[in-house]
């Protein structure tokens, strides 16, 4: 089989920028289809891996789902899992390596590492044509600043109350999709999403925008559009 094209990484960009390496490319095993845990070498989990049922050999959407601060791999699944059949999508769900994600603790690093690592593996088994990064709170912030980075390999975004996006350098111009709640008590929605959506819009980026009346979490009307908006291109 052919190896896969490598990205032209630019000399001084590497995961400290949080550049992703993985591609997309014809699978060298079957695809497995439903809940999935992956562990890492140590035997810790490395991530949640959720696929419907394959369909004539057709490429899933995959997407990446990153969980809050605090949070597990299991939460950063539960985001999307109830629209996951419906929509056809391939659920990846890593387990940051500490609380929250390297970014926001001390800068890219080992959570970039393991996520290179898990993309690999994935395309390694399973079709992929599309592929989306999403995530709540810190997760949003972090699906943001590498789908930023990494627009060249990621299509889309879906940044369920983020707080931030912050991206050492940007390639690309992957399509977001913005969701916030109006009485969000832990990211206030005036200092996050509402500043944040018409600065990526005043960069040129396609950014797709709600809010809804509630605080810090993800309504399922919200998981529904954002599921919608996905499989409309």
């Amino acid at each position: 089989m052919t190896e896969p094209a490598q990205p032209h990484l630019a000399p001084e960009e590497n995961f400290r920028h949080g550049r992703l390496t993985a591609r997309p490319a014809p699978p060298a095993t079957p695809a497995t289809a439903g809940l999935l845990s992956r562990n890492d070498a140590a035997g810790g989990l490395q991530a949640m891996v959720y696929a419907p049922e394959p369909a004539d050999g057709r490429p899933y959407r995959m997407v990446l789902l990153l969980h809050g601060a605090g949070g597990s791999a299991r939460q950063g699944l539960d985001l999307l899992l109830p629209v996951a059949d419906a929509h056809r999508l391939l659920l990846v769900a890593p387990q940051a390596v500490a609380s929250s994600w390297d970014l926001i603790v001390e800068g890219f690093g080992p959570d970039v590492r393991r996520i290179d690592a898990l993309l690999a593996s994935i395309f390694a088994s399973h079709p992929v044509d599309r592929v989306v990064f999403g995530g709540f709170s810190d997760g949003a912030s972090y699906a943001l600043s590498l789908g930023l980075t990494n627009g060249d390999l990621v299509d889309a975004v879906v940044a369920f109350s983020p707080g931030f996006a912050a991206p050492l350098v940007t390639h690309g111009r992957p399509r977001m999709y913005v969701s916030h709640g109006v009485a969000d008590p832990v990211l206030p929605v005036d200092a996050c999403s509402r500043r944040l959506v018409p600065r990526l819009r005043s960069l040129g980026y396609d950014v797709t925008y709600h809010e809804f009346p509630n605080g810090h979490e993800v309504p399922p009307e919200i998981r529904e559009q954002a599921a919608a908006w996905l499989t409309t291109s």
